[in-house]
């Protein structure tokens, strides 16, 4: 027996003898399902079957910071390096995460009870979608942190406070950045201000960068690289049956990451061959034609992978106990086939299929009015960055039949 495969026998006896055996097989599987590398795999695999052996029998309960960190330590002690100490904090807490066992360590954040009402003001008052309320409630997390650790409060604050705070971190945004940024930290300042924590001339003093016309390249990959990401799900396997499903709705019908989390059994007419989705921006539901294509890579999903379960929601986790997909699963999904294919683009997610496809249809021939009403867009100027492309080289790219779709 050669060397390598006496190590390889090894490493799989070592495997399946270490504790929570099952837990660990789920994690990998899911990280399969997400694209990770057959090297990555091994990694992880190897260093979970140290992690196992030294968790105790009570981590199903909770484990944190803390106790990972004495984790470290106690393997440290069998001289192993400060590196391997850390790699293991690294690959344990997603572990940990992904079965429910990782206690987030809690802070006490002096302003945390004024975030906590903004985000209620946003979601109950002003009725902002969930991804708006988690980006804006981020952007004023970040500055609240800043004014802690600068040692500043709201009441406090005046114009050239806020002049310092771009300034400082002027080196990491772009104008784009700093655009959205500043709209976002407006919004909370005039917030803040009625609420008569902070000065209501801030918000106004507040200057957005100047902002050229379409000055930003499209994002997406070519229409050739979303044939070829489909192509990797031409398979038996769930998670190819699965994800085919996902990224057909992704590329084809431009959905949102968030709208193909949310989509829901109900939401599809078979009868009628109607997709009903609940568009994020408009906030307002859209009905689609359902394409023969993409019907049948959902009823092949439903009908052979998908569990018998109450969960409303279409797309579900692979392994018990099935969970709906969160909008960062699917990031995962589309990530992992970018990298897995190569394939170079600014954005390596499920928006930058969106643009692929709006670029093609841009090609196409389609109006504004057309492409935007496809893509969920509330007006026909957030659809004019698709028309900053190469015109020829769109036309190069495969056919794809788009001509049962219409708008509605």
């Amino acid at each position: 027996m050669s060397k390598k495969s006496t190590h390889a026998k090894v490493a799989g006896f070592r495997h399946h003898k270490a504790p929570f055996l099952s837990e660990r097989e789920r994690y990998l599987r899911s990280c399969v399902d997400s694209g990770a590398t057959p090297g990555s795999l091994l990694v992880k695999r190897n260093e979970l079957i140290w992690i196992a052996h030294f968790l105790p029998a009570t981590a199903p309960q909770g484990v944190d910071i803390g106790q990972l960190r004495e984790l470290v330590r106690q393997r440290a002690s069998m001289h192993v390096g400060a590196t391997m100490g850390e790699r293991m904090i690294v690959i344990a807490r997603p572990w940990l995460r992904f079965l429910g066992w990782w206690r987030e360590p809690v802070k006490d954040l002096p302003f945390q009870a004024n975030l906590d009402g903004y985000i209620k003001w946003m979601r109950d008052e002003r009725g902002f979608s969930p991804s708006t309320v988690d980006q804006w409630q981020g952007r004023a997390r970040q500055f609240l942190q800043w004014c802690e650790e600068t040692d500043r409060d709201l009441a406090g604050l005046c114009p050239t406070d806020i002049d310092t705070y771009f300034i400082q971190n002027a080196t990491r945004w772009g104008r784009t950045s700093m655009k959205a940024i500043t709209g976002a930290l407006r919004i909370f300042l005039r917030y803040a201000a009625a609420q008569g924590l902070c000065d209501s001339r801030l918000a106004e003093a507040l200057r957005s960068p100047r902002m050229y016309a379409q000055e930003s390249l499209p994002i997406g990959p070519g229409w050739t690289d979303v044939q070829r990401i489909l192509a990797t799900t031409e398979s038996d396997r769930p998670g190819d049956i699965r994800n085919r499903a996902i990224l057909m709705l992704l590329s084809i019908y431009r959905l949102r990451r968030g709208e193909v989390a949310a989509l829901r059994l109900d939401q599809v007419d078979w009868a009628g061959r109607k997709l009903r989705v609940f568009r994020l921006k408009r906030r307002q539901p859209q009905v689609y034609p359902l394409l023969p294509a993409v019907a049948e890579a959902l009823a092949r999903y439903i009908d052979t992978v998908r569990p018998p379960t109450p969960v409303p929601e279409i797309f579900l986790g692979l392994n018990s106990p099935h969970r709906a997909l969160s909008a960062a699963a699917l990031f995962n999904v589309v990530n992992g086939k970018f990298k897995s294919l190569g394939i170079e683009a600014k954005h390596c997610g499920p928006h930058a299929l969106r643009h692929a496809c709006a670029a093609r249809l841009v090609a196409q021939g389609l109006s504004f009015k057309e492409i935007g009403d496809h893509l969920g867009h509330r007006s026909a100027s957030a659809t004019m960055t698709y028309a900053k492309v190469d015109m020829r080289a769109l036309r190069e790219v495969g056919d794809f039949d788009l001509g049962e779709l219409s708008w509605s």
